[in-house]
């Protein structure tokens, strides 16, 4: 494979990888340069297909990415679909931090499908979308970068679960929290000076002491009025 093909092959699926989270993604990470690790890779130029193999990692700044198959094929148009599998019991995975946040979204699945003139991503077969401590499960799920919008079945391929079966849609979301004010108030500074000369601070006033009650001798009792 010519050094050119090797190139086109890593720009490849290294731009449809990173498209498919385009919405949630670090932006630095498009300007990082691409490391990616396969036992083996073959490309046809004429079909315009694309495919790492065996114990695939691609890293790209934030972006890592594995899986035990990527292929990507191109139309006429110059539109990508890449497709990651995992194999037996290991999922296709990927990780990418978020832009201006401190958390990271992940996603695994058996296979993960991303098309780029729909700018939709599907994640097949043991699902799982998981955006900071917000989770999401199930045996489909497709995220629509455009809209940003989820949908995720219990089903196969977009459908519900069949009667009886034990296979739901499971998710966890967090409260989001009140944006707390970063300003607190500042505390009272040292006096002001005027020419150099401290103004002593104001004091409150020490409280008076109330008046003592005092007895009216002049009052009579009710036994002395009763008496009278």
């Amino acid at each position: 494979m010519s050094a050119i093909s090797r190139f086109a092959a890593i720009a490849g699926i290294s731009g449809i990888m990173l498209a498919a989270t385009a919405a949630w993604a670090e932006k630095a990470d498009a300007n990082k340069p691409v490391n990616i690790e396969a036992d083996r890779v073959s490309v046809d130029d004429v079909k315009k297909i694309q495919t790492f193999e065996g114990n695939v990692q691609l890293v790209k700044g934030t972006m890592i990415l594995r899986a035990e198959r990527i292929v990507v094929t191109q139309d006429d148009d110059g539109f990508q679909r890449g497709v990651a599998y995992g194999s037996g019991g290991v999922l296709a995975r990927f990780r990418q931090k978020r832009e201006g946040l401190d958390e990271y979204i992940e996603g695994e699945a058996e296979r993960i499908e991303h098309d780029t003139q729909a700018e939709k991503t599907e994640f097949f077969n043991r699902a799982r979308v998981q955006r900071g401590q917000d989770e999401v499960r199930g045996q489909f799920i497709s995220y629509d970068a455009r809209t940003e919008n989820y949908f995720v079945t219990s089903g196969p391929d977009g459908t519900r679960a069949k009667p009886g079966s034990t296979d739901r849609v499971r998710a966890v979301i967090q409260p989001k929290g009140k944006k707390e004010d970063s300003e607190a108030t500042p505390p009272p500074g040292p006096p002001q000076t005027n020419a150099g000369n401290a103004v002593a601070p104001l004091r409150p006033p020490t409280p008076q002491p109330a008046p003592a009650l005092k007895s009216a001798p002049d009052i009579a009792s009710t036994r002395q009025e009763t008496s009278q």
